[in-house]
């Protein structure tokens, strides 16, 4: 008897952000299979006798190895068990969501793919920056800030376009902060651009860093730490201090 397997995207963090069909595929679960980035308050969710199995890791971007679907979820599947494979915001942007597909269909394993808020949306709405607005930005980019060097592997991000324009979300980029916001510099960008760094987004320990390509990577400083981060660039990081001016001003009305 074989199960199946839901490739479901668990959103930014804020457990209200999961959409119906993820709650209910989480209760439904024998087994939930999650990622490193999902909080507990997410995981509390599912029946109090799902098996619960940490598949998930970080800083994928350090090997070459090819990312796998975990045996663990295979092995449960094929012994007849419902398995939710509950990824940190959508399955299929930077999830390897798709990649897991792949392997599940080649295994002739049922599976679903359920949407999650993305956490470049999910940051986005958090923190009152809007990713397009007609005044300043009508495209945005999400790419990853792990591919820093050419060995990153033919799907790595041609950095001379994302310097070009528009509004550009970096996932994965914390880490890195300093050389990846130079390398957007390097390739034209304005020192000048507002950039916005975002932690834990949705999560009620978020917080938001605010300044330039120039002088993020200083303003962050040792801020850096397990949380999930995201940076945004572009203009419509300063539509959210324009907002945040005008709450204030409305409050002290």
């Amino acid at each position: 008897m074989t199960g199946r397997v839901d490739l479901v995207g668990a959103g930014p963090g804020d457990p209200g952000l999961l959409t119906v069909r993820a709650l209910e595929l989480l209760r439904a679960a024998d087994v939930v299979a999650y990622d490193e980035l999902v909080p507990e308050a997410i995981l509390a969710l599912a029946a109090p006798d799902a098996e619960r199995l940490a598949v998930g890791r970080r800083c994928h971007g350090r090997t070459r190895e090819p990312m796998r679907l975990h045996p663990a979820v295979l092995e449960r599947a094929r012994a007849g068990k419902r398995v939710v494979r509950l990824k940190a915001g959508d399955p299929l942007v930077f999830g390897r969501g798709g990649e897991e597909a792949e392997e599940l269909a080649a295994a002739g394993v049922p599976f679903e793919v359920v949407p999650g808020v993305s956490a470049a949306l999910g940051a986005a709405a958090a923190t009152w920056i809007p990713l397009t607005h007609r005044e300043v930005s009508s495209d945005v980019t999400f790419a990853t800030g792990h591919d820093l060097t050419p060995e990153a592997g033919p799907g790595r991000s041609d950095w001379g376009r994302l310097a070009a324009g528009g509004t550009l979300v970096l996932y994965m980029a914390s880490r890195s902060l300093a050389r990846n916001l130079g390398r957007l510099v390097q390739h034209g960008r304005a020192a000048t651009t507002p950039a916005a760094w975002i932690s834990a987004a949705t999560r009620p320990e978020q917080e938001v860093v605010v300044g330039t390509l120039a002088d993020l990577a200083a303003r962050v400083g040792d801020r850096r730490g397990d949380a999930p981060a995201l940076v945004v660039v572009g203009e419509v990081v300063a539509i959210r201090e324009r907002l945040l001016a005008l709450a204030a001003r409305r409050g002290a009305a």
